[in-house]
């Protein structure tokens, strides 16, 4: 019978060349087609809604445009019938996070403030998101949404408009789904769709629990040691915390500071050119489309186009208060969240958890069966 195996028992393999193989490995998707399509789907709506809005009077606004188009990356494994639906509900959730944090914003909350309610939101999205069943990408986009609003609106009128403008654009983005549905693959007898999992009130309660905590732990202590962005040391720690699986998270926590580097490398070097909107545009809906047929792979080839594609809408959003900067501090913040959320995924980790993750590393370890 396996002994009892205490968290520090899991530092040497994770910090040994097997972890690292395994966080690199690559597999192919199960329903490519699908993650495909909505990515498409969200490009499109990139390439109608945030051209429209750049010619228009609220052009300052473009950046919550983007967040609408967000919307249509969800729903890709509903049943039959059921997509638009979905998609609608998590139009209604993204539009929320504007509202939530733009009002807390606008009322002077503070920073320590909307860190807290940054963190409330993200254990509320992901029981929100399990019980409508709204697949990947998960609450991170609706976290991601209200780190956006973040900035104090300059006026009512321009909080209200964050909204308006998110909300429309997020109800094109399940126009668009709902046109576009005969292209997707919704099962049959040879292949079914894949399922959200199956959890207890009380699972589902202490993960979302551990991502409450892991958001607000690294908010804390990023803003303690006076980064300019803690709200993504919060994000950085809670995709760590969300593996279904304790080796899942540690792995993804590798594959999204590798993802993370590349990927602010590149918006550095774009954003020194300082591009025209119309190119920010651009690169914004082929993101969209590389990010939803990579990630399935691996998340760190996902990561590395999930990281500029946020930071350009980041640079939207801002209206000019940032700048090629907040590629390096995407980094710096990110890879605080991570050791953050690594650490909680330990300490809160079950013997169960810790006995699975020494389990693979063993499997890992033996040699191939022969074949003489």
């Amino acid at each position: 019978m396996m002994g009892r195996i205490r968290r520090r028992h899991l530092v040497l393999p994770l910090l040994g060349r097997q972890h690292l193989r395994d966080s690199m490995q690559v597999t192919r998707p199960a329903i490519l087609r699908n993650s495909t399509l909505a990515g498409i789907q969200s490009a499109l709506v990139v390439l109608v809604a945030l051209p429209l809005v750049q010619l228009s009077a609220w052009s300052h606004l473009i950046g919550y445009a983007g967040l609408g188009a967000l919307v249509a990356l969800f729903g890709r494994f509903a049943p039959k019938g059921r997509r638009t639906w979905t998609v609608f509900k998590v139009a209604v959730c993204q539009t929320a996070s504007v509202l939530l944090m733009t009002l807390a914003s606008l009322a002077g909350l503070g920073m320590a403030g909307m860190m807290a309610l940054l963190a409330l939101m993200g254990g509320a999205f992901y029981i929100i998101g399990l019980k409508g069943r709204f697949g990947p990408p998960g609450a991170l986009i609706f976290m991601f949404a209200a780190t956006a609003a973040m900035p104090a609106p300059a006026s009512p009128e321009e909080a209200t408009g964050r909204v308006i403008m998110t909300g429309a654009v997020a109800m094109l983005s399940v126009l668009l789904c709902a046109l576009t549905e005969v292209f997707r693959f919704k099962g049959d007898d040879e292949c079914s769709l894949p399922a959200d999992p199956v959890m207890s009130a009380r699972d589902m309660g202490l993960v979302a629990v551990r991502v409450t905590a892991s958001a607000a732990v690294a908010g804390y202590v990023a803003m303690w040691a006076g980064m300019a962005h803690p709200a993504w040391a919060s994000l950085g720690a809670v995709a760590v915390v969300l593996g279904s699986k304790l080796h899942l998270s540690l792995h993804r926590a590798f594959q999204r500071m590798a993802g993370t580097v590349v990927g602010s490398l590149g918006v550095w070097l774009l954003l020194q050119a300082e591009p025209s909107v119309w190119i920010i545009i651009a690169v914004l809906a082929l993101l969209q489309i590389l990010t939803e047929v990579l990630i399935g792979f691996n998340y760190a080839l996902g990561q590395m186009f999930v990281t500029p594609m946020a930071l350009l809408m980041t640079y939207q959003a801002s209206a000019g208060r940032v700048g090629p900067s907040i590629a390096s501090e995407r980094v710096v913040d990110t890879l605080l969240g991570v050791a953050i959320g690594v650490l909680l995924a330990l300490l809160l980790s079950t013997h169960a958890d810790r006995a699975h993750f020494m389990e693979r590393h063993r499997q890992g370890r033996k040699p191939p069966p022969s074949l003489g």
